[in-house]
């Protein structure tokens, strides 16, 4: 069992579950964060092999999508670096980057557990993305969060 445990946000016409599974070794960098609690997550926290929750945010209907594992230690995010992209980050320099990343590996994708559905669990009332004003794209998600949204899933924990 994976040792920490995390929600991962991202908008789906950007990079979905599915862009997750048809990526080369179903594994993409979580590029453009640019939140520094969420970087810190990331960078100070994240390990190699634990688990995610992949989680489709601004959507139609957002909702916990598939499961992920983090794949790689942080490192530098090349984005900031580049004018044309729209995590374009001016004060950020190749001698002291901001901004850090990890990659994430699909482990499954599932069916969809629609944030409503998680805002009426008992169980996850104390999970951070349902607090209100949680807008962070990246929290962390305790065990029990973890096991109650496999079980919800369907899946063993």
């Amino acid at each position: 069992m994976p040792h920490q445990f995390w929600l991962m946000k991202s908008e789906p016409d950007e990079a979905s579950i599915d862009h997750l599974a048809a990526a080369p070794q179903q594994t993409l960098p979580w590029t453009g964060v640019r939140n520094y609690q969420a970087r810190n997550f990331m960078r100070d926290q994240m390990r190699i092999g634990d688990g995610v929750l992949f989680y489709h945010s601004s959507c139609a209907e957002p909702g916990v999508a598939g499961l992920a594992e983090v794949a790689s230690e942080a490192y530098t995010d090349e984005t900031q670096f580049d004018s044309t992209s729209p995590y374009f980050d001016p004060k950020s320099s190749r001698d002291a980057p901001r901004w850090q990343h990890v990659d994430v590996k699909l482990v499954k994708k599932t069916r969809l557990l629609p944030l409503k559905d998680m805002r009426h669990a008992p169980e996850l009332a104390g999970m951070r993305l349902l607090q209100p004003g949680s807008r962070l794209s990246i929290t962390p998600v305790t065990p029990d969060e973890w096991r109650a949204v496999l079980a919800r899933l369907g899946e063993a924990g």
